[in-house]
């Protein structure tokens, strides 16, 4: 199907209830859907020890182009799920986008300006690739029975879980599950069969997905046009992939006839038109030109350079949606089949893996009998509240992108126009807001400072990665935290510790929760034994985290902070754990 990839066919196995007629067995945790999401979703709990049945109606990964770009804080959560490096090495990153309005280049960004980070601002990554890694780490996890061609056909949910009839090429036949977690998509047919809608705003505009092979010498970057010479009144979204794949997106208008549209003959103008105007910046002129200057027209176009092959063709629209809530009992909703943007700004799936990333913690904790069921109405809460900025900002820019009015456009191109030369103009500007990780500000499992504090790493936010050395040995501080509370303590001294707060640390490890201290200290040196030590180099995460010696802070099991203080208290880490698992 597709010249660059071959797409995998994973072996249907028959179930053992179909030998069983009559028994209906219980499982822990169904996962239905095993696109990313899903995929995510049963990793973590296999890792945490879980076992967890993952059904899928197909025997591949997701045909086509879909999801595409993968934020920073995506790649951290698969580096814990075991899937980091894999998408990292086959992926292209970038962190600079590039804005036109007609040939002139008005604006630009650059998602990760400072050093000393393990993991670039974006990869781009057909989706094929990514979900091929999460299926070759869940089939090497035992604790994953993954039954491909398993169409789940009706649902019946309980107080004490929800009892599934399954379709296979062999028969029918039903189980039950305790915990339901939902990653069917966003037409999920289980959330129909429930009865349950999402609401919010579908945007009447249509997208052309071209993708195309090519040797092309254009940068890792993402180039996006508002009313170019190309394919005037309209806007054009450049993005580089793995496999020599470009990806170009071509807004259509909501009258375009989408089936006319894909026809070769329709597309292929369209790009050769593109390749004549777009280039890629001088060779002799290695630096980025000053903003507000276009890029350099030296040399013959990629249009005569660079011949092309259509790879994948589609037409798009899109939606911001949202269910009221993502927990219905013992039925819970993640990804697509809870809330849809539109794809500028790469919020689908990097919002879908973190949903994951909150809800896996939280049920782990719960089916081992350490937390209430309540804990998971935090999952709701806190991942609605992400989802409701993702809609927000996803809206915003669709509404720049595609205004709908005369008005509203010749706002948007006063902007443009002003972004050239002024800085509060360029601000202003929206071809996407790109992907970034919830902070959770507002989250009832959060403690509030009782200690001033500067910069960004307040509870609920998620933790900024740092260079430290371990043993000898260097390496990064999200290596050393996750799937369990941690608590980071800053001294000047590991070796230096005093004998009391020791037998205070090991004993919050010694808890029925437990909370394992990671200790940062500013000087290579051993640290008591049973407790983890790394040191700070050149004190990056001090900096981070505004730590001073004594400063502690409590970690969720998802690297969000919990609780901080500017000296360690064995009682407040006690009754800040009480609350962020609502044990109080």
């Amino acid at each position: 199907m597709l010249s660059t990839y071959t797409y995998p066919r994973y072996a249907y196995r028959r179930p053992a209830e179909l030998d069983r007629p009559g028994t209906v067995p219980r499982h822990p945790v169904v996962v239905v859907g095993a696109g990313p999401v899903g995929l995510a979703a049963a990793i973590d709990l296999a890792q945490h020890g879980l076992r967890v049945l993952l059904l899928d109606e197909d025997d591949t990964v997701s045909v086509g182009s879909r999801g595409l770009c993968y934020a920073k804080r995506a790649l951290e959560i698969l580096d814990r799920l075991g899937c980091g490096d894999t998408v990292v090495s086959q992926g292209v990153n970038w962190s600079v986008g590039r804005t036109f309005f007609g040939e002139q280049e008005v604006f630009r960004f650059n998602l990760l300006p400072e050093a000393d980070h393990r993991r670039p601002a974006m990869v781009n990554l057909q989706q094929y690739y990514l979900e091929q890694a999460l299926v070759e780490r869940a089939m090497a996890l035992p604790g994953i029975d993954l039954r491909w061609k398993n169409k789940v056909t009706a649902v019946a949910p309980g107080a004490d879980g929800a009892r599934l009839q399954v379709e296979t090429a062999d028969g029918r036949y039903a189980l039950h599950a305790d915990w339901l977690i939902v990653a069917d998509g966003a037409r999920s047919p289980i959330r129909r069969m429930l009865g349950l809608d999402v609401e919010g705003k579908v945007f009447q505009d249509r997208f052309l997905i071209a993708d195309v092979v090519m040797k092309a010498d254009f940068p890792a970057e993402r180039w996006f046009w508002f009313d170019p010479p190309f394919h005037r009144g309209q806007s054009v979204l450049l993005h580089r992939q793995a496999a020599g794949v470009w990806r170009i997106d071509f807004q259509l208008g909501w009258e375009a006839d989408p089936e006319e549209e894909k026809k070769p003959e329709r597309v292929i103008p369209r790009i050769r038109a593109m390749l004549a105007k777009a280039r890629p910046p001088s060779p002799a002129s290695p630096s980025p030109p000053p903003e507000g200057t276009q890029p350099a027209r030296d040399g013959p176009s990629p249009a005569e350079q660079h011949p092309f092959d259509l790879e994948w063709v589609s037409v798009y629209t899109f939606q911001c949606r949202r269910m009221q809530r993502f927990r219905h009992g013992r039925v819970l909703f993640v990804g697509d089949a809870a809330h849809q943007v539109s794809p500028f700004g790469a919020r689908g799936a990097n919002s879908g893996i973190q949903d994951t990333d909150n809800l896996v913690w939280k049920l782990a904790l719960v089916l081992d009998g350490k937390a209430p069921e309540s804990l998971l109405d935090s999952y709701s809460d806190e991942r609605v509240a992400a989802a409701d900025e993702n809609i927000l900002n996803s809206t915003r820019s669709t509404d720049f992108i595609t205004p709908k009015s005369q008005a509203s456009r010749d706002l948007r191109n006063a902007v443009l126009t002003l972004a050239r030369e002024h800085a509060f103009a360029r601000a202003l500007v929206n071809s996407g807001r790109l992907s970034v990780p919830a902070h959770l500000s507002a989250s009832a499992l959060n403690t509030p400072d009782a200690d001033p504090f500067e910069g960004v790493m307040h509870p609920g936010a998620p933790i900024a990665d740092a260079p430290v050395r371990s043993a000898g040995t260097d390496g990064w501080l999200l290596q050393h935290t996750g799937e369990r509370f941690v608590l980071l303590l800053f001294v000047p001294d590991a070796g230096a510790l005093d004998a009391t707060t020791v037998r205070a640390l090991r004993a919050l490890a010694d808890a029925p929760i437990p909370v394992h201290t990671l200790i940062v200290s500013e000087r290579d040196g051993g640290a008591p034994d049973a407790l983890a030590c790394v040191t700070d180099v050149r004190g990056v995460a001090a900096r981070r985290f505004d730590a001073r010696p004594g400063t502690a802070y409590l970690l969720r099991p998802d690297q969000h902070v919990a609780a901080r203080w500017r000296r360690f208290d064995a009682a407040a880490v006690r009754t800040a754990l009480a609350r962020a698992t609502c044990n109080t």
